[in-house]
């Protein structure tokens, strides 16, 4: 999904998986025997350990390969420029994630408003970075307002230009919760050297569809992680993750409006919408709002 030596974004709102993906993506490496760095300016290492050990990586191996760096300050002079150049010769990491890009920029002064001064960071931090080696991933958000977006993160449009290697955003299908299957579409917003969209399908917007990254959590210690490729979908294909839930959430809370079950269900509109034109199709939910369970789904709750 990275190509080595590049630069790369990975962006989504909030809770649409972004985080997961990389981590997914880490897993893979350190399975691998190659060593990742991953320089965290949101969070700690508690939940980023805790996501690797549900995908069943061998805590020995996290001990070893995965390096984890928490900047309060600056890490690009001085004493933590040496130290994180240090630890990038030490290990020839494969892979290095920069996981929150606008609170990077800040903490070394850049405006993520401004494109001279996002040009300017991706000189110093992660461009970097990427000529010592490893494929370079910056995890960011997107705006909230879709119709706004366009197909790069929040802030600055030279955050795009500045992707030599793919730019990815994520959209999500199904939300990532404990005990169900969440989904998320992956697109691809940008692809210099071209090999990630010669396997993909087009989409609109100047985005290609790379595939859907699916996360299916057993429990809270133990989930299983893909990346599906993209398909030509037939008349046969139907949203069924989604179904079950409308349906679950029709068993639990009695008769809903469309729009109240858009609101708690998430996802796009269109999906939801479609997932219940399916649901009245096969008898499942009244075709009036409000929607109606009229008998269960397989699988769902009774």
């Amino acid at each position: 999904m990275f190509y080595p030596g590049k630069v790369h974004t990975v962006a989504s709102e909030s809770e649409a998986g972004k985080t997961w993906f990389v981590v997914h993506a880490v897993a893979d490496e350190i399975r691998d025997g190659n060593h990742v760095v991953y320089i965290d300016f949101e969070d700690d290492a508690g939940p980023i350990v805790h996501r690797l050990l549900a995908l069943q990586v061998v805590p020995d191996l996290i001990r070893a390969r995965f390096h984890y760096i928490r900047p309060e300050v600056a890490i690009m002079q001085g004493e933590s420029r040496e130290d994180l150049e240090g630890t990038l010769n030490a290990y020839g990491p494969t892979l290095v994630v920069i996981e929150g890009v606008t609170e990077a920029m800040s903490v070394h002064g850049y405006n993520p408003l401004d494109n001279a001064e996002v040009a300017a960071f991706g000189r110093r931090l992660p461009r970097w970075i990427a000529e010592t080696g490893p494929a370079v991933v910056c995890v960011d958000h997107v705006t909230k307002a879709s119709d706004g977006r366009g197909r790069y993160a929040i802030g600055a449009v030279h955050k795009l230009n500045a992707v030599d290697g793919a730019a990815y955003l994520l959209e999500n299908v199904a939300p990532f919760v404990i005990g169900r299957t969440g989904r998320t579409r992956v697109r691809i917003a940008k692809d210099r050297p071209g090999y990630l969209r010669a396997k993909s399908l087009p989409g609109t917007g100047g985005l290609s569809w790379f595939g859907d990254f699916v996360l299916i959590s057993h429990a809270a210690e133990f989930a299983e992680a893909e990346v599906e490729a993209p398909r030509e979908r037939d008349d046969d294909f139907r949203p069924t993750e989604l179904m079950r839930r409308i349906c679950d959430l029709l068993a639990e809370k009695g008769p809903q409006s469309q729009r109240t079950i858009r609101a708690a269900i998430g996802g796009r509109s269109e999906t939801v919408t479609s997932a219940l034109a399916y649901l009245a199709l096969d008898g499942y939910v009244s075709d009036s709002t409000p929607r109606e369970l009229l008998r269960p789904y397989p699988g769902g709750e009774s």
